[in-house]
């Protein structure tokens, strides 16, 4: 089925608009595209798609591979860095109330390559106890609430591929380390409407993670804390407030009230 051209929007610069559709369609097909499948995919003639990728390129943010294909050129590393370290501070105010909210600990990550990034992090005050993921720290998706919550939204070829070139190491006696089980877990989240983190990163501590629905980026939130603390009554209780905030993160990032 042919893609529809983006329609301009009042006011808007139709070849900027053309400009970035281009960029979100090679991010789509994975990064790399023919020119021609460019035009497909945009409903454009082929001489104006390469018009404009011939801009990109000049501008660096589209290269062109030997193959004679494009892929996203390297000057989207750094913009793509700059939004990363952005999301934190977008969501924080959502955060800050939901850990306030519920008394433990909320992180914000999302999935970058075959990792989880963490992105956001908002400490409770109200325990002694207090659990802490470092903002820029990276783990394997496999043994934590968030990577599950995001996978469970991803296809399962796309998910098994990954945990492939992973190996699904184990990070504690808790951790699944097999795809098959791994399946069973993520069909699991998707009935019940969030992950579990049942030790599987770090002995004693539990985590219950929801992903971020329709944003630009594969991000997750989640509550973690002592396993004492993180009772089945708690997680049950946390999954409505873990939802709406991830909710109202999409919404900020989208530029919309939630």
């Amino acid at each position: 089925m042919k893609a529809e051209a983006p329609a301009p929007r009042s006011g808007g610069v139709q070849s900027l608009e053309r400009a970035f559709a281009i960029l979100e369609r090679m991010a789509d097909a994975g990064g790399v595209i023919s020119l021609s499948q460019l035009a497909t995919d945009a409903s454009l003639p082929l001489p104006t798609i390469h018009r404009l990728v011939r801009t990109l390129v000049d501008l660096g943010y589209v290269r062109q591979e030997a193959s004679r294909q494009y892929s996203l050129g390297p000057r989207l590393i750094r913009l793509g860095e700059t939004t990363s370290r952005m999301l934190g501070r977008w969501a924080r105010p959502h955060m800050e109330r939901l850990a306030q909210e519920l008394g433990e600990s909320v992180n914000l990550a999302m999935l970058d390559g075959d990792q989880v990034v963490y992105v956001g992090q908002v400490m409770a005050s109200q325990n002694s106890m207090r659990m802490f993921t470092e903002v820029g720290r990276r783990a394997l998706p496999h043994s934590t609430g968030v990577g599950k919550a995001i996978m469970a939204q991803l296809d399962p070829a796309e998910v098994r591929g990954l945990l492939a070139r992973t190996g699904m190491p184990a990070r504690t006696e808790h951790t699944i380390t097999s795809p098959d089980e791994f399946a069973l877990e993520l069909e699991r989240t998707r009935q019940r409407g969030y992950a579990l983190d049942e030790g599987e990163q770090e002995v004693g501590v539990r985590c219950v993670a929801v992903a971020v629905p329709d944003a630009p980026q594969r991000l997750a939130l989640s509550v973690s804390g002592p396993l004492p603390r993180m009772t089945d009554d708690f997680v049950a209780s946390a999954s409505g407030p873990l939802h709406r905030t991830a909710r109202a993160i999409a919404a900020e990032m989208r530029g919309a009230r939630p």
